[in-house]
């Protein structure tokens, strides 16, 4: 397949997929609505790569030529030529849809539309195109140049050969991919770890145990890398409510709903390692 890929959303998951691309030889365009998004997305490119380089893991000739890989753009209408479009903007539905309302307008024929999308059902965000076969889920994880999976999702209408060139664009740039064949709100990894995020705050806010205790008991008890709350720090808790939300609002269960704790947490801006706070404290880690 081509190796022309753009990038829509210049966040941290856009920039992630962009320099994964870029280190596997694709020729990356990056869009974003503003300069000052995009500018940050370099840079935390640039840094992300810089790190390898101090580790040994890559050359400062591999860097330059992968930081040179990469263009920047605040028009849309610059993706038209990519053979692979991923969407890696803010997790809500009438976001991306706004996106895919565009990209139906604007991308090649026969281009890969993909959504980098945690819950939110694909065939929702492929119901405002003309080409739901064409539109796929790529759900990669945070932070994209260090995590290997990639979970490859179908939507009710997605074409074999859109799941299989996502596929192969998936590994291409260094992933291990599982496929979700059944278009269900939040797919494999997001169900489960928001089922046990939930449960976790739920043991936290009724004081049956500490944060740092759940999260010791996931570690050592089930040889998690990583605790719930932990990994939701991480993740941002607006990101981890918000991928609640929309899988309870799909299926109206129960185990999916945030907990008032978690809410007030947000609305207080205590979004985890992003914001210097969140289960833990994070001084001067406000990215």
């Amino acid at each position: 397949m081509g190796k022309k890929l753009a990038v829509v959303g210049a966040g941290l998951m856009g920039s992630g997929i962009a320099q994964v691309a870029a280190q596997a030889g694709y020729d990356v365009l990056l869009r974003d609505v503003g300069e000052d998004a995009l500018a940050r997305g370099r840079a935390a490119i640039a840094k992300s790569l810089g790190r390898f380089v101090e580790k040994g893991r890559l050359t400062e000739a591999d860097r330059d030529a992968a930081l040179a890989r990469i263009t920047t753009t605040t028009d849309i209408e610059a993706v038209a030529d990519a053979d692979v479009i991923v969407e890696a903007v803010f997790e809500r539905l009438d976001v991306k849809s706004e996106v895919f309302v565009a990209l139906d307008s604007i991308a090649k024929p026969d281009a890969v539309l993909a959504t980098n999308t945690s819950a939110i059902p694909i065939t929702q965000i492929a119901a405002v195109t003309a080409r739901p076969e064409s539109v796929v889920g790529t759900h990669f994880f945070s932070p994209v140049p260090m995590m290997r999976l990639c979970e490859l999702v179908r939507g009710y209408k997605t074409s074999d050969e859109t799941l299989a060139r996502a596929r192969s664009f998936a590994e291409d740039v260094g992933k291990t991919c599982i496929v979700v064949n059944r278009d269900v709100a939040g797919f494999v990894t997001t169900r489960l770890i928001v089922a046990l995020s939930i449960e976790a705050a739920k043991l936290v806010e009724s004081g049956v145990a500490t944060a740092e205790d759940v999260d010791v008991a996931c570690k050592l008890g089930f040889g998690h890398a990583m605790g719930p709350l932990q990994t939701m720090d991480m993740t941002g808790v607006d990101i981890m409510v918000n991928a609640a939300r929309n899988i309870y609002t799909d299926t109206q269960d129960e185990k999916f709903h945030p907990t008032e704790g978690l809410l007030r947490m947000v609305t207080a801006g205590d979004l985890g390692r992003k914001s210097g706070r969140g289960w833990y404290p994070y001084e001067g880690e406000q990215t």
